[in-house]
């Protein structure tokens, strides 16, 4: 069986920047795989593209551009909020205000959410909302675990939360490629 619509894939993979000789941002074992239905939405469409019709046990290698990945940087996604925000029965934790801490947060419209402190004033606090690989090249390998057709529940349901993620988390799972 190959990869097409409406199947369930199971990938191990390693996931770095830029090329084959990149810092490895994400590794997935075949023991823990990622786990999505093919052709739903779920993945990064040009990632879904180069894995159409690889069959159990095909190997891939390949480059995302950051245009076909994440995107670029947007210097709009930085903002500064008033440290007030972050108090909690009128008080703001300091600790929890460190440089580098990712926390979530929700729009005005109610949409969570994660962002990034890069930078403490004193009445202020500017998180950076980009996406952790905006702006980044990705360079995937890996093998195909699995495929098979996915159940009636699985596509109006989807899969479980703990089978839709590898070893490194996805977007719903705390960053990660995907």
């Amino acid at each position: 069986m190959t990869i097409s619509n409406n199947k369930v894939v199971s990938l191990s993979y390693v996931l770095r920047v830029d090329d084959q000789n990149g810092e490895v941002i994400e590794t997935v074992e075949a023991s823990r795989p990622l786990r999505f239905i093919f052709g739903t939405g779920q993945l990064l469409p040009k990632f879904e593209d180069h894995l159409q019709g690889l069959a159990v046990g095909a190997s891939f290698s390949f480059r995302l551009s950051s245009a076909d990945a994440y995107g670029n940087a947007q210097e709009e996604a930085v903002v500064t909020i008033p440290k007030s925000a972050f108090e909690v029965d009128g008080e703001v934790d300091e600790e929890m205000l460190t440089v580098g801490s990712a926390l979530p947060m929700m729009d005005t419209q109610g949409n969570r959410l994660e962002g990034v402190i890069v930078e403490v004033r004193p009445d202020e606090v500017v998180m950076d909302f980009n996406h952790p690989l905006a702006g980044d090249d990705l360079f995937f390998t890996g093998k195909v675990e699995d495929v098979r057709e996915a159940s009636e529940e699985e596509l109006s349901q989807g899969l479980g939360h703990g089978d839709s993620c590898g070893s490194g988390g996805c977007d719903g799972c705390n960053g990660g490629c995907h």
